[in-house]
């Protein structure tokens, strides 16, 4: 079924504004959502000042916990979100809309981004005034552009996972579960990716994360580039092509388990 761009666009904001009007609904959910992050990352804060680490470790510390919630963001409320959707019955409902899926998928990664910046914002601002981080950008249009394509990037590798989760029922949830630390620790969070030595760190550089990070601590720190693991701007480059490959895989991929979910009849029934 033809649609035009539209209804596509209209899908897109329709499913965005679930996700940023519905949630702030709760506002129990801002005090979880921005003071928990800021304990965790206060924990390693503290590891680095116990140590005498470098100041710019602190502020590094503070930028993995903002970048955090975005992660975390992508694995519960796009990995898994399909399946959540088959679970409410809702799915049937997107199946026979007259829209492209994409758009949906469109639609929960802008709404995503427009909620999580609120909360990232606020983790940041909050770490950075208890914690006294002093940053040095060295040029803002590099890290602007280079914080936009690790949430492009990150958001498509979301949509590539919530079309594999679709048909996987409660292994949804563990894949969530199973992905969620080993991609702190492989992205460099709380300390500089190179660490991890130059093979693992090339590995990592898949995750979008990894390369995004280090390239804004390069960039919004004085020192930053010493500890940075490649040029800034190869890491841009790198970040252009994660870009591309996730969007283009997560099409392929949908469209692949959606034939295969209606072939076994596995899309719209409860099946385990």
């Amino acid at each position: 079924m033809k649609t035009d761009l539209k209804t596509n666009i209209k899908a897109v904001i329709a499913r965005a504004y679930v996700r940023v009007v519905a949630a702030n609904r709760e506002p129990s959910w801002w005090l979880t959502e921005t003071l928990l992050p800021v304990l965790s990352t206060a924990a390693y804060v503290y590891v680095y000042k116990a140590l005498k680490a470098p100041e710019e470790y602190t502020g590094f510390v503070i930028l993995g916990g903002t970048m955090s919630a975005y992660w975390v963001m992508v694995l519960w409320s796009m990995a898994a979100q399909f399946y959540w959707e088959k679970e409410m019955g809702n799915l049937d409902l997107y199946m026979i809309a007259p829209i492209s899926r994409m758009s949906i998928l469109l639609g929960m990664a802008s709404g995503g981004v427009l909620l999580t910046t609120t909360r990232a914002f606020a983790i940041f601002l909050a770490g950075s005034l208890i914690f006294k981080v002093s940053f040095s950008i060295i040029s803002f249009p590099k890290l602007l552009a280079v914080f936009i394509l690790t949430l492009v990037g990150l958001y498509g590798l979301g949509m590539l996972f919530s079309s594999l989760f679709l048909l996987y029922g409660r292994e949804a949830w563990h894949g969530v579960t199973l992905l969620q630390e080993p991609v702190h620790l492989l992205s460099g969070f709380f300390f500089p990716v190179r660490s991890l030595g130059f093979g693992v760190a090339l590995g990592a550089s898949l995750i979008p994360l990894t390369l995004g990070l280090d390239a804004m601590r390069q960039l919004a720190f004085k020192t930053g580039a010493k500890s940075g693991f490649i040029n800034v701007n190869l890491e841009i480059i790198a970040l252009v092509i994660l870009c591309i490959l996730f969007l283009v895989l997560s099409k392929y991929a949908w469209d692949f388990m959606e034939r295969l979910g209606k072939k076994e009849g596995r899309l719209s029934l409860r099946w385990q």
